[in-house]
């Protein structure tokens, strides 16, 4: 059922996967990555009189913290969750067999105040060769409406078409990353999950999120992406690949499931991480936003969404 849901629907959210006291050592972690614990040129240190909600105000978002985090990277490579991607990943295609790897994470920390995520498909920005892209998202803290769980627009994944995008029309409500359009989604439905439970949504299903309106409290997330392993990755090559497009293969990668057809190519590492400050994008005056919440809420919320699984 779940693997039916996953195919059909375009996500499938497993509640409490992922241990209380694992989500309170990625709670730690991520304090830790925003002081500048761990060697890397792009996560400068933070003053050590800073308490630890001073300096998780100044970030958006970390992107591929599992290259100097052991803990997130333990994460991406979770046995509960590698045992759930292996079984849906490219459920999709009859013959795959169940192997996948794994090419980035991202934190998500979005203290109040801070923005959300226009409609997008992760496939505009990671694209495979066989539509396999699946994105893991960790709730860390519990995800609510009013703190800015994810939307999803269910089904919208099965044709694999890439809708356009363009810069989100309202800037204080979604950070600087493009806005899908071009579709109906009053169908919509908000996917509220307690800490420690897993999103998992295939790389075409449009999602969003909005901004976080609670007074008080983060609304983070742990987001590792994965795919299946034997399909060509033609991700970050710059403008002027080497070769044809066709043959171009990201092997940055991390192998959690199944062996990897292609390791006679060897890894090449080639990413880093760095941050996505708080400051790009916002949502203004709290209080007067959380009047605009409650009503946008009513709004969305006017549809009977109880019959939708999620």
């Amino acid at each position: 059922a779940e693997v039916r849901h996953f195919v059909d629907q375009g996500y499938l959210v497993v509640r409490d996967l992922v241990a209380p006291a694992d989500i309170a050592a990625l709670k730690r972690d991520a304090a830790d990555l925003a002081r500048g614990k761990y060697p890397c040129p792009k996560l400068q240190p933070m003053p050590a009189t800073m308490s630890d909600d001073e300096v998780l105000q100044h970030l958006l978002c970390i992107h591929q913290p599992h290259y100097v985090s052991p803990v997130i990277d333990g994460f991406a490579r979770h046995a509960g969750i590698c045992a759930v991607l292996s079984r849906i990943v490219a459920a999709h295609l009859p013959h795959w067999d169940g192997r996948v790897k794994c090419m980035q994470s991202m934190l998500f920390v979005k203290p109040p105040g801070k923005p959300g995520q226009a409609w997008h498909q992760d496939e505009q920005y990671i694209p495979t060769r066989d539509r396999s892209l699946c994105g893991a998202w960790i709730a860390i803290d519990d995800a609510t409406l009013d703190n800015g769980c994810l939307w999803v627009l269910p089904g919208s994944h099965r044709d694999g078409y890439l809708f356009p995008a363009r810069a989100p029309a309202d800037l204080a409500e979604f950070d600087g990353s493009d806005e899908s359009y071009g579709f109906d989604d009053r169908a919509a439905v908000p996917v509220e999950v307690r800490a420690g439970s897993v999103v998992f949504f295939n790389g075409y299903l449009l999602h969003r999120s909005l901004p976080n309106y609670a007074r008080s409290g983060y609304r983070r997330a742990l987001v590792n992406h994965y795919m299946s392993a034997e399909s060509l990755l033609p991700w970050h090559w710059g403008d002027k690949p080497q070769g044809s497009i066709a043959g171009l293969d990201y092997r940055d990668i991390v192998m959690i499931a199944g062996k990897d057809p292609y390791a006679w190519k060897g890894i090449e590492e080639r990413a880093a991480a760095h941050v996505r400050p708080s400051g790009e994008g916002g949502c203004g005056n709290i209080e007067r936003n959380v009047e605009a919440l409650k009503f946008r809420n009513m709004v969305l919320l006017s549809d009977d969404h109880d019959d939708h699984e999620h």
